[in-house]
């Protein structure tokens, strides 16, 4: 009977992720209409873009980070069109109105999606590549892959150098299967108690936490992309003299500012700036004093 009893629970247990994922939605065709964007089938799947400011101008594309979709960038993408600037930002996969894609998320499904995302809105060489956080480890990898692609890297919080981790993620990443199982049962409680009080991005990655795949694409990313070290990416786009200026928030608590010091060994030519006061989400809360930085260093 006890043995029958615990066999019970440890099935309702297993469960549990199952039963969670089964009440978030995938993003609905409803939702992919009133966007202001469009939707691109791509290689691996439908992919959500949009492009922000004049028809004409110089090209940046936009990648995010790990857990908040696209739409991080509209304050600072709408900043850099009144500045003349054409920029395209679009959602990972798994993220925003993006499909939840199967497989590893590692460096070669990443850049294969922006690859996609360049050759489908015919975007030549020459470009601009803005990353935000684990998106800046992104471009950093496609940069160092294709230098002849790219004119210029504009980092902002990037991961790839050095990022703080909490022990229930260290796990999580680590561990298969009990990883899986924590992240399905508890993962959405985890974000939520890694958001900071007044974070302007709260909003985005409450709403996120609806999404079926959302949770599985941050693990996924987590472990196979996010903690692996750009430090041969950065080297690389050194000796190719490819143009690098990277912003960090002087308060960031998921990105440190001994990230600016390992840049600067990895790649002396990268013009670097803080942004005082400013945390993870500096895209967000502080779209004007980047936009200043950047007309500064041009």
């Amino acid at each position: 009977m006890i043995a029958a009893f615990i066999l019970g629970l440890l099935a309702v247990f297993a469960f549990l992720p199952i039963y969670y994922e089964s009440k978030r939605q995938p993003a609905s065709d409803a939702a992919r209409k009133a966007a202001p964007g469009q939707m691109a089938t791509l290689t691996q799947g439908e992919t959500y873009i949009r492009w922000y400011g004049p028809v004409r101008g110089p090209v940046i594309v936009a990648v995010h980070g790990l857990t908040t979709p696209s739409q991080v960038y509209d304050a600072l993408a709408e900043e850099l069109g009144a500045l003349g600037y054409r920029v395209l930002a679009y959602d990972l996969y798994g993220r925003g109105l993006s499909d939840a894609v199967r497989g590893p998320q590692d460096t070669a499904f990443f850049l294969r999606q922006l690859d996609d995302v360049l050759t489908d809105q015919n975007i030549g060489d020459d470009v601009t590549l803005m990353g935000y956080s684990m998106g800046g480890a992104i471009v950093s990898a496609f940069a160092a892959a294709q230098p002849h692609r790219v004119g210029r890297l504009v980092l902002l919080a990037s991961a790839g150098l050095k990022i703080n981790e909490s022990s229930f993620w260290q796990i999580a990443r680590r561990v298969p299967v009990l990883g899986d199982w924590l992240v399905g049962t508890f993962g959405a409680n985890r974000v939520l108690a890694d958001i900071a009080p007044g974070n302007p991005l709260e909003a985005m990655q409450r709403a996120q936490l609806n999404q079926r795949g959302y949770l599985a694409a941050v693990l996924s990313s987590r472990r196979h992309f996010l903690m692996e070290s750009q430090e041969d990416a950065l080297r690389t786009i050194g000796r190719e003299d490819i143009p690098v200026t990277a912003i960090w928030g002087g308060q960031d608590q998921a990105i440190p500012l001994q990230a600016l010091g390992l840049m600067a060994q990895w790649n002396r030519n990268t013009v670097q700036d803080v942004v005082p006061g400013a945390g993870h989400a500096l895209p967000r809360s502080h779209a004007a004093e980047i936009v200043n930085i950047l007309r500064q260093k041009d």
